[in-house]
């Protein structure tokens, strides 16, 4: 009874992630969607692209179930998953990203959370494992990129949340308000971090 309550919450959360990941996308156009928002290049779509091929990979090849979506062999992975290409479409890895959550469903939905799994990039004993350890790491890696996701869309537009539902109209004086008390408070500490070193 328990593992079903678990599984079952664990797959709720991760068809939320899911989600709040792939509203970020929304209203963008494609040069804001794909261009790079760090100093490391990570980018919106790219986000997107790198979350599938997560899914894809680890309730796939893993179980012994290979996704049917063709991914290049994870020795050979280049880092082309965290961007989009010229020829690819917005609409390609949206797709792709919702045929994996079907194939990653059917995993979830047709295993136990002890049934065994093993994962060849990961080191020593950690490589055999199950699907409760993977569906914690599948939602922890989807919720980490989701946070990301806010960060670059709220650098984009201003716009933030996890759905739209919860979306308020922003009061522009009342952010500018906000993050000027903030940048009073860090200068504040700064000042006093740096008479105390002197």
């Amino acid at each position: 009874m328990i593992d079903e309550f678990a599984k079952d919450n664990l797959h709720t959360r991760l068809r939320r992630d899911r989600e709040a990941l792939l509203w970020k996308l929304d209203g963008l156009s494609e040069y804001d969607a794909r261009r790079p928002l760090t100093a490391t290049g990570t980018n919106l779509l790219g986000l997107v692209k790198h979350v599938a091929t997560v899914e894809a990979r680890y309730f796939g090849e893993v179980f012994g179930r290979p996704s049917p979506e063709t991914l290049c062999r994870w020795q050979d992975s280049d880092g082309s998953d965290q961007w989009a290409a010229e020829d690819e479409t917005r609409d390609q890895i949206i797709g792709f990203y919702r045929r994996t959550w079907e194939h990653a469903d059917a995993t979830i939905g047709e295993l136990n959370l002890d049934a065994p799994g093993h994962v060849p990039w990961w080191q020593g004993s950690y490589a055999n494992t199950n699907l409760f350890a993977i569906l914690v790491h599948v939602l922890g890696e989807t919720n980490r990129h989701a946070g990301h996701a806010d960060i670059l869309r709220e650098g984009v537009d201003g716009r933030t949340g996890m759905r739209p539902e919860h979306e308020t109209q922003v009061d522009e004086d009342a952010r500018i308000a906000y993050c000027v008390k903030i940048e009073h408070a860090a200068r504040s500490a700064g000042s006093v971090e740096k008479s105390v070193r002197q």
